[in-house]
């Protein structure tokens, strides 16, 4: 009787839930939300292996495992352990192997791998496939770029060997030293940096790091023993042995060839790095920053070793090589100077004259690849959505194959070009694995990990549109609505602002949103001038320019909220985070229209932030210089030398181990603000970074989204 109870119960819970409205998003719905990410099809193309992360509520972590689908149609299956975790699956070039990343106890490193061509058996360490290699045509001999790991081995008669901080040890070119070894346990530093965002404080940098150029290696794949449970033999062998660097390595389809990016002059690493720490050192010069220098160029060298040829001289920066099916010609990105616009280019390997295949469009390309047609296939972020596109490297024409209002990531394909896969989300969707035919028709959704809770909670959706801003400029924008909305009635509205401040909203599920539409509010986002994804000129418009067009663009697109009938203009507040974080201030000096704010991870003082930032290249380039080069910009734009205009009450959030936006710029505008009498609240979350909002301990992160909306719920409603 008891289990027929518990089986009735089961069948009406479906039922009750299908009869029942969705629900409104909570802050603990996060905790439910499944991430899909890295999906690897096989080279047969018959399956997807993907990652799939979870929260672990009770421990207050997240969890990560590698699962598979079938193209053709079927359930997804878990492959990995429960007990630990597993990320980024890529497959070995027959299929017979899939390998993955894990932490696993007692193993030697991350890289794992299963045996896909009989059932059963347990995973297994296998570092002989590295990741991110270059294949030839026939898929059996690899070639990538790889340095030596530093040497960090002490002498016996080391008398700082034992101190287990690297820090602790006397840097190279220090005058003082510890009087004791042993009894002496702070970090001592003479040189930049010392600290990084998510890294805390770090060794030295002369005791951490040694000049280890990357040389190229190749190897080739034969056949293994099979009682041993190795499926391959390999014979790996360094190409060469020089004294720069050899990145964006990749073999010719014959394997005859390698290409190579290197120094534009072949220079030792340390000699270039050192002419770029003496750059940086000097006074800042506009005209020689936006120069165009010639960093790095092409190479190619014979596979069995030999001295390199230059294919491609060019002003800039080139990178991401790929071989055409022929072996004739080298596609690679350049970008001629720091502000201007990434290209996808092809060039002769023989040699010969560039061709621009995306001259003159606005957008840039992420990701590419060349199809054995002859064609590439390229995938670009188009504003605030994704697009995958076919180019023709004869015409530079593009032709759209995969696209529409969402953000796509991920794209791989099978070795016969018969399958993409890749994870989609949308404003109202979290992350599933998707696959189409290389010309973007059949598109089909395999995966519904989020399909229940999408059943249960009613995400908002939302209104895009766009409008013309200072000196004619196109924005992009969106409304999201909030729950329960019912036409002739007024809600409060949030404006959010994004970070960066070259990053971008879009078109992709985001908790923050709706965790405030969950509350009955609007949310307005939009992508003012300085945002990426939108050109080189669109992001870098704002350079030297902060808070003036920008705030412009956000403040027109509140204007055109405003003037909705159901918007509620008596009851807006403002909220972001990094750059979102000081503008949030910048608007509550400038403006009372706003109920209320929350600045997050936000910086209210430029001059102390450059000194305890770790991130003072920044600035130096935003804003033309150290703060002694431009103390002006430095000293106006820093929202704490306004701070007596604002009345905004300000919930202030901020990370206890934020090395981008430390602490004290917080603990400043809580001061200032508190002293005057603006109402105020700063909340410090402990273990944690720059980046609690997006990878922090989840409880941390759900409590916060709770605070953001208990303080807009507060003032707005």
């Amino acid at each position: 009787m008891r289990y027929l109870s518990f089986s009735l119960a089961l069948l009406a819970g479906p039922l009750a839930a299908q009869q029942a409205a969705p629900r409104a998003f909570t802050p603990n719905d996060w905790y439910r939300v499944t991430t899909l990410s890295a999906p690897a099809v096989s080279p047969d193309g018959k399956q997807v292996a993907f990652t799939v992360t979870t929260v672990a509520t009770a421990d207050n972590k997240r969890h990560s495992e590698i699962w598979t689908v079938p193209t053709a149609g079927g359930a997804p299956m878990r492959l990995t352990s429960p007990s630990v975790e597993s990320s980024q699956p890529r497959w070995s070039p027959d299929g017979k192997l899939l390998l993955f990343n894990s932490t696993r106890p007692g193993a030697k490193g991350r890289t794992f791998a299963l045996r896909m061509d009989r059932p059963g058996g347990e995973a297994f360490e296998y570092d002989s496939l590295p990741a991110g290699a270059s294949l030839t045509a026939d898929r059996a001999t690899m070639a990538w770029g790889e340095a030596a790991p530093p040497d960090t081995t002490r002498k016996p008669d080391d008398p700082y060997g034992k101190m287990k901080d690297p820090a602790s040890r006397p840097p190279f070119g220090a005058i003082t030293k510890p009087l004791d070894p042993a009894r002496f346990d702070g970090r001592h530093y003479v040189e930049l940096p010392i600290k990084g965002n998510g890294q805390g404080y770090l060794a030295n940098a002369r005791e951490a790091r040694t000049w280890r150029p990357r040389q190229v290696w190749v190897q080739t794949i034969g056949p293994g023993d099979e009682a041993t449970g190795r499926p391959y033999a390999i014979s790996r062998r360094k190409v060469t042995e020089a004294p720069y660097s050899h990145n964006d390595v990749s073999i010719s389809p014959d394997g005859q060839w390698i290409a190579f990016t290197a120094d534009a002059r072949l220079r030792p690493d340390s000699v270039a790095q050192a002419e770029r720490d003496s750059l940086a050192k000097l006074p800042y010069d506009r005209r020689r920053d936006e120069a165009a220098r010639n960093d790095t160029d092409i190479y190619v060298i014979p596979t069995a070793g030999g001295a390199p040829r230059k294919v491609a001289e060019l002003p800039g920066t080139e990178g991401n090589l790929d071989w055409s099916p022929d072996g004739r010609t080298l596609a690679f990105t350049h970008q001629a100077t720091r502000t201007a616009n990434s290209r996808l280019m092809t060039i002769p390997v023989a040699g010969g004259t560039p061709r621009n295949l995306t001259d003159r469009w606005q957008y840039e390309p992420q990701g590419y690849g060349w199809l054995r047609s002859g064609k590439i296939m390229m995938v670009a972020p188009v504003g605030g959505r994704t697009a995958l596109f076919q180019v023709d490297p004869g015409t530079g024409q593009r032709t759209e194959v995969v696209g529409g209002r969402r953000r796509m990531s991920g794209f791989s394909m099978d070795a016969n070009e018969t399958t993409i896969a890749y994870v989609a989300t949308s404003l109202a969707k979290p992350t599933e694995l998707f696959i189409a035919n290389p010309d973007g028709t059949g598109e089909r959704k395999v995966t519904g990990f989020n399909d229940r809770l999408l059943e249960e909670v009613a995400f908002s959706d939302g209104e895009r549109f766009t409008y013309s801003s200072v000196g004619g400029l196109e924005i992009e924008g969106w409304l999201l609505k909030p729950y329960g909305y019912q036409p002739g009635r007024k809600y409060p509205l949030v404006l959010y602002i994004h970070g960066g401040p070259h990053a971008a909203y879009g078109e992709n599920w985001f908790d923050e949103f709706q965790n405030l539409t969950g509350a009955g509010m609007w949310v307005l986002f939009t992508n003012p001038r300085g945002s990426g994804d939108y050109g080189a000129d669109f992001t870098f418009a704002t350079r030297g320019r902060w808070f003036a067009e920008d705030y412009q663009d956000l403040m027109k697109a509140v204007d055109i909220a405003a003037r909705r009938p159901d918007v509620d203009s008596t009851k807006m507040g403002v909220t972001g985070g990094s750059y979102g974080g000081v503008m949030t201030a910048w608007v509550t000096v400038k403006t009372h229209r706003f109920k209320a704010a929350q600045a997050d991870r936000m910086i209210s003082n430029w001059w102390s932030w450059y000194g305890s930032s770790d991130a003072q290249g920044l600035t130096e380039f935003e804003f033309y210089g150290k703060p002694w080069d431009n103390p002006a910009m430095y000293d106006s734009l820093s929202p704490i030398r306004h701070i007596r205009k604002v009345r905004t009450p300000t919930l202030i959030v901020q990370s206890e181990e934020d090395h981008r936006t430390p602490m004290t710029d917080a603990e400043q505008w809580f001061v200032g603000l508190k002293k005057q009498g603006t109402p105020v609240e700063l909340v410090r979350y402990p273990r944690s970074t720059h980046d609690l909002s997006r990878t922090g301990e989840p409880w941390l992160l759900v409590d916060r989204l709770g605070r953001l909306r208990q303080w807009f719920e507060f003032y707005l409603k």
